[in-house]
């Protein structure tokens, strides 16, 4: 028996021998057939998405002959699993997949979008249910889709679609593979057995030799180097730092106009802050638009409409929410798959860099303005009217004028004086359109007033 044993060994060693000598002689001076290996190895969601478009689009350049997908997941997103199927149905070279382990939810439906499945000893393939991010079954209108996604993907592949649906639909009763009030998971004999696997591997090699390819050459994606920093940038605690320069920034322009180097820091900020979230697929265009829309806001606010109302409020509930929107997978204000650990981390990301901004002004802003760098560019003599400057190009004087307040003064707005409009501004206090007014001071453009007690 041991001595059959060892013939048999013999002989397969033989003929893989055998095979691949032939394959050498007949392909001599010819290349090696291009074999492109992609992993997914983490949950499917926007990134995991780009990574696969990024890792296709190579494969294509590499004018790769085969790719294989090395998978272990869990599962993930079902609008960027969705995503990666129409891209892998839709790619004109074989697609074989290797779960070495698990391919759950997403990750079943992946598989089953490839031209062939293989499977190490001991995974499994199904269990496609759609979960929130807390565990829970979500809203049957998800489930709804991801039944169709199945059954239309099997169909596209020439695999069972009932079989596919009973991965997602716990309702789904086949007799002899799953009864009812169970969710389908295959392992890797039964996927086999029931034609969701091919066979049973090890390895890549394996898998090339059952499809008559014994010698060939393997290329490991990777992504590029630019790709690895967009990724940094990704991380809350980079984001809240950006998020601080952006703030502080723009803030610091508004109080010293014309300096250039504080608005040049937000804007490069903005752009490192928004395009590796927008890439990744977290950004969407509404969100940016939000963002701008809300900073127009509060400079008409600051700039155009005296005090501080709707449109600073707005600005202010626009700009936040654009920040911490942008960090989150979420469709539209559906935040289904958003856990809510996610949610507090991008909140608390962005509230850490509006606050720390914040700090950094009152803190930092008197240092700053004293270091020598800073004196450079900044104007530091005082145009004193001592000495013949003067800001007021009226001839004629208009304290002791009285008027009526033409805006509300909150502190600052418009009165009208003798049929004339002029910006003006309180001590502090509050005075309402139309109230009577006199003016205190006019030796700037704009004139300080009080309230005239009646």
């Amino acid at each position: 028996m041991k001595n059959m044993i060892n013939s048999k060994s013999v002989m397969r060693i033989m003929l893989v021998a055998v095979m691949s000598l032939g394959f050498a002689i007949n392909n001599f001076g010819q290349d090696m057939p291009k074999v492109f290996v992609m992993e997914i190895k983490a949950e499917i969601d926007p990134r995991m998405n780009r990574y696969v478009e990024l890792a296709l689009k190579e494969a294509t350049e590499q004018e790769a002959d085969y790719v294989v997908i090395e998978m272990d997941t869990y599962g993930g997103a079902v609008t960027d699993a969705n995503d990666i199927v129409t891209a892998l149905l839709n790619y004109e070279k074989p697609v074989y997949v290797f779960i070495d382990k698990d391919a759950a939810s997403a990750g079943a439906l992946i598989s089953i979008a490839c031209d062939s499945i293989y499977m190490s000893t001991g995974s499994s393939i199904g269990a496609a249910t759609v979960v929130t991010q807390e565990g829970v079954a979500a809203p049957d209108k998800y489930q709804s889709y991801m039944r169709s996604t199945m059954r239309s993907t099997a169909e596209a592949t020439g695999r069972d679609p009932k079989i596919a649906e009973a991965m997602v639909d716990e309702r789904i009763e086949l007799e002899g593979i799953t009864e009812e009030g169970k969710v389908l998971t295959f392992s890797t004999s039964e996927a086999i057995k029931h034609g969701f696997c091919e066979a049973e591997v090890k390895n890549i090699d394996e898998i090339m030799l059952r499809s008559d390819v014994p010698a060939f050459e393997i290329y490991r994606y990777e992504l590029a180097s630019s790709e690895k920093i967009i990724a940094i940038f990704l991380n809350p605690f980079v984001s809240g730092i950006l998020i601080l320069v952006i703030m502080g920034g723009i803030y610091f322009e508004l109080q010293t106009p014309g300096v250039g180097f504080p608005i040049m820091a937000a804007l490069i900020a903005l752009v490192l802050y928004f395009v590796p979230y927008y890439l990744n697929g977290l950004a969407e265009n509404w969100e940016i638009l939000a963002f701008f829309i809300g900073i127009v806001l509060i400079a008409l606010e600051v700039f155009v409409i005296p005090g501080f109302g709707l449109a600073g409020i707005s600005g202010i509930i626009l700009t936040f929410g654009a920040l911490v929107f942008s960090m989150l997978n979420n469709d539209m204000f559906d935040f289904t798959f958003v856990g809510s650990g996610d949610l507090f981390i991008a909140a608390m990301t962005a509230m850490a860099g509006v606050m720390g901004g914040m700090a950094l002004l009152f803190v930092g802003g008197v240092r700053l303005t004293n270091t020598k760098a800073f004196k450079r560019i900044a104007l530091e003599d005082t145009q004193d009217s001592a000495i013949g400057y003067s800001a007021n190009a009226r001839s004629i004087s208009l304290i002791g004028k009285r008027g009526a307040a033409h805006t509300i003064l909150r502190p600052s707005g418009k009165v009208l004086i003798d049929g004339e409009i002029y910006d003006a501004t309180t001590r502090g206090n509050h005075i309402e359109k139309g109230e009577q007014i006199e003016v205190i001071n006019d030796e700037s453009n704009t004139i300080k007033v009080k309230r005239v007690e009646s």
